[in-house]
């Protein structure tokens, strides 16, 4: 049986009464790739705000391997293997796509590491590894403003796959992607997710479908079912509150 990385206990969350997660138990096991779904409003990216300590739950327990992520702060969580992707591509758009992942590369990222960094031939072979997978291995020299939305998603991904993360955390990952871009980026998921474990949020069902070994249901701030993709899409509960049929 496969350990658990993440192990979501008991956990809830309100905001000015209204309970975004109410007594949600979870686990996700190491090499995974587990998809979340459910209706907007369901909590699902509050979630994952709560996994990477943007958001402190009011009651409950979050265990990263045995880690209680709860009590760490969000730069800590980082640090111990949580990779997070929001929904919005957080890129920096006047720098170079080699210089964007050069910055996320562990090293640079204290104060210490970033006055005293050198271009080495492991960080620049580091960076030209992640730009392939990522499939922007001919952008490098240029501005990540001028790439298109798609290929933003890919590098804010790739900013993550820079610190190795064990557990990648991705809300929406294709949102707004063409055809061709979502069948590129289900590729490049099914490659990263080899190794490492992996919470991909989405509302694009035949991309679920293409990426996921686990689907997970969340209603209401609960968790409604949980199964393999064709066991939840023949859910009568789900079904009627999310598949409209």
């Amino acid at each position: 049986m496969a350990n658990s990385i993440l192990t979501v206990s008991n956990l809830t969350v309100s905001f000015d009464g209204f309970k975004a997660v109410d007594d949600l138990n979870f686990s996700v096991d190491e090499g995974e790739l587990r998809v979340v779904i459910g209706p907007n409003g369901a909590g699902k990216t509050t979630l994952l705000d709560m996994i990477c300590g943007k958001t402190k739950p009011g009651h409950g327990s979050i265990k990263f391997r045995e880690l209680e992520v709860t009590q760490m702060i969000e730069y800590q969580i980082t640090r111990a293997g949580i990779g997070r992707k929001f929904q919005t591509p957080a890129i920096y758009e006047d720098l170079t796509v080699f210089e964007n992942l050069e910055i996320s590369y562990p090293q640079k990222r204290s104060v210490w590491g970033s006055l005293f960094f050198e271009r080495t031939p492991e960080i620049t072979e580091k960076v030209n590894s992640v730009a392939g997978q990522i499939f922007l291995s001919g952008e490098l020299p240029t501005k990540a403003g001028v790439l298109s939305h798609g290929q933003k998603q890919w590098l804010e991904i790739g900013l993550c796959l820079m610190q190795d993360p064990e557990l990648l955390l991705l809300d929406e990952p294709v949102a707004g992607m063409s055809a061709r871009e979502r069948e590129q980026t289900a590729k490049l998921l099914r490659e990263v997710a080899v190794g490492r474990s992996m919470v991909v949020i989405e509302h694009d069902m035949a991309f679920v479908e293409s990426i996921a070994q686990t689907v997970t249901v969340l209603h209401q701030g609960k968790q409604l079912a949980e199964g393999s993709m064709l066991e939840v899409q023949n859910d009568e509960r789900v079904k009627e509150v999310y598949l409209g049929y």
